[in-house]
């Protein structure tokens, strides 16, 4: 388990939170850290991609790259089934 963390939230902000926290039947400490880690895995994916996306980007570029996707192709459809 992590670290505490202080958040000053206002009060409009807090009561707003406190509400939905309500409505789920928890606290607001666990339905903030609900939200925090529902973001975290959303960055964490974000990051993936986009480290995916430059490597293909980069390997697209390579020659041998080419020849690699240009001889493996798509899969052809054989007696209607792939």
């Amino acid at each position: 388990m992590g670290s505490p963390i202080s958040v000053h939230l206002d009060d409009s902000t807090q009561e707003v939170l406190e509400a939905a926290a309500r409505e789920r039947g928890i606290g607001l400490s666990a339905y903030l850290r609900e939200m925090a880690e529902r973001e975290a895995r959303k960055i964490s994916k974000e990051k993936i991609r986009a480290e995916s996306r430059a490597v293909a980007e980069y390997v697209a570029t390579l020659p041998e790259a080419q020849a690699f996707y240009a001889d493996w192709g798509t899969p052809a459809v054989e007696d209607g089934k792939r």
